[in-house]
């Protein structure tokens, strides 16, 4: 599998995002966000977590302005796998290519932590290596994650199983960290091939570091 993974201005976890895919055998190139093409030959192109622009106006609002942006649009539209975590979930609010808004968090504070998220539906790509209800402990870190759609977008996104993670306790009862509409962590379009959630995988691979449930979810890639 070949693994594009986008690097702006302000980005900090493309290395951790690049050592989580090299660790399940994917060949992975970084991409600086200036460039203006992605490869065809790429399986699945990843917008990893950060501060893309130091989120100067808004987070993802000046990203979506650079030149690689183009080629990623291409690459939605002929189908390829995109997947986009923290920082990469508000742009691809920001382009369009997903529905709904990340604003400013409940209680206005940045959260980093380690968090329960429940599986939603797995039918999917991303999660197809994963079963529904099933409990992921993966670490969140934001300021702006509170995710937000109106509501005939969320009947709209329920029909279409486009809700596909949601935060929990270790229970599976619903522990909402940042004030998110129906405790929603992680979408999809309706096409199934573009993914963003707020909790980061990539820092999820190794037990030593508290879980390794990121790696049954970016193997569903692999599948």
């Amino acid at each position: 599998m070949r693994v594009a993974v986008v690097q702006f201005a302000g980005t900090n976890c493309e290395y951790d995002t690049e050592h989580a895919f090299r660790s399940i055998g994917a060949d992975v190139e970084i991409v600086w966000h200036k460039d203006t093409t992605i490869d065809k030959s790429v399986d699945l192109i990843v917008l990893a977590g950060g501060f893309s622009y130091g989120d100067a106006l808004r987070s993802g609002a000046i990203a979506r302005f650079s030149p690689i942006v183009s080629a990623i649009k291409e690459h939605a539209v002929r189908g390829t796998n995109i997947l986009g975590i923290c920082n990469g979930f508000q742009i691809l609010t920001e382009l369009g290519l997903l529905e709904g808004a990340l604003m400013r968090n409940e209680n206005l504070h940045f959260i980093s932590r380690y968090h329960y998220i429940r599986v939603e539906s797995s039918n999917n790509t991303f999660l197809s290596a994963t079963d529904d209800g099933e409990l992921l402990h993966i670490p969140i870190a934001h300021h702006d994650g509170n995710y937000f759609a109106d509501l005939d977008t969320l009947k709209s996104m329920y029909d279409n199983e486009q809700v596909i993670l949601k935060y929990c306790n270790k229970d599976a009862k619903i522990d909402n960290p940042n004030g998110s509409v129906d405790s929603i962590a992680g979408i999809c379009n309706k096409s199934k091939n573009i993914f963003a959630l707020m909790p980061h995988p990539e820092r999820a691979m190794e037990q030593i570091l508290g879980s390794n449930d990121g790696v049954k979810m970016l193997q569903g890639f692999c599948n």
